[in-house]
């Protein structure tokens, strides 16, 4: 399909198209966490890229980071000092995890890129104090931004920012919601392809892209029923396209995320009235959270029961990646919502490579026979 054409090139080869944005003279900054407030990076004229981290030899990042760092943060690493990331003007880390929080140090010692920041957002999202300071820490990050820089963030360029950002989440949606309800008319591993690519590509031209893969998506609807059992991924991250294939082959089909390269990226849009920093502030305090973040001690099982129910999901596969620790603790709490929901659950923790092929489709068998 050819509208899939500049996702699947941005997905897999984001360094190139990066690079090709520098030539052109545009600012770069890379980011680690959804949690990063792009919106004021794009206002600020300077393109917001999301670092994915080096697959194979870490060994520069090996002689920073303790052994029990995750795969993430220590490819992520090994790319700016091997000198893969030359092209960024630098890095935000939202402080999540104690890892990336680490890597905010380390990366600030041992780069040469002219800008750094660190968005200290508050850990419990639930109170009107927490909220006040959430919009504190972006406004500083606003200034932050002009200083280094040299520019000036208007109130009007955030609202542009705003409507793009609105634009690109809903689309978002709405094809993760069409995939779900007829996956048939766009693979899983297209779909990975989309939202991954969406981290890479201009922000200006997003908007016109998933509009026109939108529009073909809908002429190819159908009611052809799918007799995969539908699954969902859960956890922080998937950077591994072969994993929906081989769930295919062992008859599952993913038709949602609970990930930050899924639902957690696009959900919840932000008022495009008012005050522009009040309003992104609010989004982040009321989106989904992750494990990084805390609303209530029920929150998170609560949303991942009520997303299986609506999109009809028969199990769910957490993916967890090794030595994360957040998502690590949450997994027994999550299991206990999903074993009370009657909603079948497996665990596969991933590194930078998949486990062997054999192994996990064995894997992916059993727990298919096992939603029956």
């Amino acid at each position: 399909m050819e509208e899939l054409n500049d996702f699947t090139f941005a997905s897999d080869n984001p360094h190139q198209y990066a690079g090709a944005l520098k030539e052109q003279g545009r600012s770069i900054l890379g980011y680690l966490c959804s949690y990063t407030p792009e919106e004021i990076i794009h206002a600020a004229g300077i393109h917001p890229l999301r670092l994915f981290g080096k697959k194979g030899d870490t060994g520069l990042a090996d002689r920073h980071l303790q052994s029990y760092c995750c795969s993430l943060v220590r490819g992520a690493l090994a790319d700016a000092l091997k000198g893969n990331l030359d092209y960024l003007d630098g890095a935000v880390f939202p402080h999540t995890c104690d890892t990336i929080q680490r890597l905010s140090d380390i990366w600030r010692l041992n780069t040469r890129f002219r800008f750094f920041a660190d968005v200290v957002l508050p850990v419990k999202l639930n109170s009107p104090s927490a909220l006040r300071y959430l919009e504190d820490v972006l406004r500083k990050f606003r200034k932050d931004l002009e200083e280094g820089f040299r520019v000036k963030i208007t109130d009007e360029g955030l609202a542009r920012s705003i409507h793009t950002y609105n634009e690109v989440r809903t689309l978002l949606k709405g094809l993760s919601e069409t995939h779900a309800a007829h996956p048939g008319v766009l693979s899983a591993r297209d779909l990975h392809s989309v939202v991954k690519g969406s981290m890479v590509l201009d922000r200006n031209e997003l908007g016109p892209k998933l509009a026109r893969l939108a529009g073909v998506l809908e002429a190819k609807r159908s009611n052809e029923s799918n007799t995969r059992k539908r699954v969902m991924l859960a956890g922080s991250v998937c950077d591994h396209p072969d994993i929906y294939p081989m769930l295919e082959r062992s008859g599952a089909e993913v038709v949602w995320e609970d990930l930050c390269t899924g639902a957690r990226y696009f959900e919840g849009t932000i008022s495009e009235e008012g005050d522009p920093i009040a309003a992104i502030a609010k989004r982040y305090f009321e989106r989904i959270i992750c494990p990084a973040k805390h609303t209530s001690i029920t929150a998170r099982g609560e949303n991942l029961v009520k997303q299986a129910r609506e999109h009809g999901v028969q199990g769910v596969v957490f993916l967890l990646l090794k030595f994360c620790d957040p998502h690590g603790f949450d997994y027994p709490y999550l299991k206990e919502f999903l074993d009370e929901g009657g909603i079948p659950s497996m665990l596969l923790e991933i590194e930078e490579s998949l486990p062997a092929e054999g192994q996990l489709l064995t894997r992916f068998e059993t727990f298919v026979q096992m939603m029956e």
